[in-house]
C-alpha cells in the first residue's frame, strides 16, 4: 500500500520565519506580527451567496503577516512561498489592478480605506507573509492573507481589530469580501472570511448567511474518538476561471425570476423547481444548480442542530449527501476528488466530502481516531492506482480566528 504524505503540524517557527523574511526584505523589524487561520467548511458548500447556512471551522495551519507602518503611500508585499513581490501606490489600487496573488492584500488596502476602517492619513505599509495553509488547496488560503492583513492594519491604524464575533470584526468582514470580489475579481461569498475572523477554538461557527446571524456550536472530537481527515488532493484548484461565476450566476438568475432576494426564500426543493417551470425556465442545468443550493442548505442546518445536540456519530450520512450533491448537481467535483472520497468511505470513514470551490483542491472525510492511518494510506493508494497527483494530509485542528 502507498504510504501517505503529511504536512508538518502547524509551528510557531513559521511566525519566526515571516519575521525573517520580512527583514530579510526591509531591513528592520515589523511593527509586529498578525496571523489569521485557514477554514474547513464542515457542511453547507456554495450556499453563502444564495443566503444559505453554513458551519465553517478554523484550522490550526495559519497565514502570518509581519507588518511596518510607511507615511509615503507606498504598499510592499512580499511572500515566503511565492516569487513575486509586488509593490505600488495605494491610490492606484483598482479592479484587476494589481493581479495575481497580490491583489488580495492590495485589496484589503482598497477596501478598508473604501469601508473608513483606516484614517484618511493612512500612509501604506511593508508586508511580508508566510503561510501554513496549502496553497491551491480549498483550505482558504486567499481569505486567511486578506484577514491576517486586515488585524494588522485595524490594530496599527483603525482604533483596534475587535474581538471575534464583535461588530468591529464584522466590518473587517465586509472589507475583506470586498478586496476578494472587486480587486481581486474572485465573487466568492463571505464564508471564509467570517469564520477566519468570528471562530472561536473547539467549535464550529453556524453562519446564516441571510440573516447574517452567527452561532457558535461545539464540534467535540476528541470526546467522541473521531477525527476530521483534510486530503489535499493535489489537484489544481482556482475559482477565477469563470466555472465558480457560472454557477453564481444561474443561482442568482433563479431568485430574480422567482422575485427572491436569495434563495434562502424558497419553501422546498420541489415547489421551487416546479414554479421555475411555470415560469418558462425548464433548463436542466440551472434546476440542478438550484436544487443543490436548497437541498445543502437544509443539510447544513441539520448538521448544526445535531452538533448541538453532541450527535457527531450520525454527520457521516449528511457529509456525503452534501458531496453528491455537489458531483451531481452543482457538478463541481473531480476524477480526484471523488477517487478520494470513495476510498475514504470504503476504507471505514463515517463520512467524506469535497470542501471549499471545487474543481480541485481538498476533500474532508469524518474517521475514528483509530482509522485514520488506515483511511490515508487508502485514499492515497487509490489515487497512485489511477495514476492521480499524491496528495497530501493533515488532521484538522479546530482553531481560533485572527489575531
Amino acid at each position: 500500500m502507498t504510504r501517505a504524505h503529511w504536512y508538518p503540524p502547524p509551528s510557531r517557527q513559521t511566525e519566526q520565519r515571516c519575521i525573517e523574511l520580512f527583514e530579510s526584505t526591509y531591513g528592520g523589524a515589523p511593527d509586529g506580527v498578525w496571523s489569521a487561520p485557514g477554514r474547513v467548511n464542515l457542511i453547507g458548500e456554495h450556499v453563502d451567496y444564495v443566503g444559505g447556512i453554513c458551519v465553517p471551522f478554523a484550522l490550526g495551519e495559519r497565514t502570518w503577516a509581519a507588518v511596518r507602518s510607511r507615511t509615503d503611500g507606498i504598499l510592499q508585499v512580499a511572500s515566503g512561498q511565492l516569487n513575486a513581490p509586488w509593490y505600488g501606490h495605494i491610490d492606484h489600487i483598482a479592479p484587476g489592478r494589481p493581479d495575481g496573488w497580490a491583489a488580495y492584500p492590495a485589496g484589503v488596502v482598497w477596501a478598508m480605506r473604501q469601508e473608513g476602517l483606516l484614517p484618511a492619513e493612512f500612509g501604506g505599509a511593508d508586508v511580508a507573509v508566510y503561510s501554513e495553509v496549502p496553497l491551491g488547496a480549498g483550505l482558504s488560503s486567499s481569505a486567511a492573507l486578506e484577514c491576517a492583513l486586515a488585524v494588522a492594519l485595524a490594530d496599527l491604524h483603525g482604533g483596534g481589530s475587535g474581538e471575534p464575533g464583535s461588530e468591529r470584526r464584522s466590518a473587517l468582514v465586509k472589507a475583506c469580501m470586498r478586496a476578494e470580489n472587486e480587486i481581486a475579481l474572485a465573487m466568492t461569498g463571505g464564508l471564509d472570511q467570517a469564520v477566519a475572523l468570528h471562530a472561536r477554538a473547539g467549535y464550529c461557527l453556524r453562519l446564516d448567511c441571510d440573516s447574517e446571524e452567527m452561532q457558535q456550536v461545539p464540534l467535540p472530537l476528541e470526546r467522541h474518538h473521531l477525527e476530521i481527515l483534510v486530503i489535499n488532493t493535489n489537484a489544481p484548484h482556482q475559482l477565477v476561471d469563470g466555472q465558480y461565476a457560472q454557477r453564481r450566476a444561474s443561482v442568482d438568475r433563479a431568485a430574480q425570476l422567482l422575485g427572491m432576494r436569495t434563495l434562502r426564500q424558497a419553501f422546498s426543493v420541489e415547489v421551487t423547481l416546479a414554479r421555475l417551470v411555470e415560469l418558462g425556465e425548464d433548463s436542466p442545468e440551472l434546476l440542478r444548480r438550484v436544487r443543490h443550493a436548497i437541498s445543502e442548505t437544509a443539510r447544513a442546518g441539520t448538521a448544526a442542530r445535531l452538533l448541538a445536540e453532541d450527535r457527531l456519530l450520525e454527520l457521516g450520512p449528511l457529509l456525503n449527501a452534501s458531496h453528491a450533491s455537489l458531483r451531481d448537481d452543482y457538478e463541481i467535483s473531480c476524477v480526484e476528488l471523488d477517487t478520494a472520497v470513495d476510498a475514504s468511505l470504503e476504507a471505514g470513514a463515517l463520512g467524506a466530502r469535497l470542501v471549499g470551490g471545487g474543481f480541485g483542491g481538498s476533500a474532508i472525510a469524518l474517521v475514528h481516531d483509530t482509522d485514520v492511518e488506515k483511511v490515508a494510506e487508502a485514499v492515497a493508494s487509490a489515487a497512485a492506482a489511477r495514476e492521480l497527483a499524491e496528495p497530501s494530509f493533515l488532521l484538522a485542528e479546530v482553531s481560533a480566528a485572527a489575531g
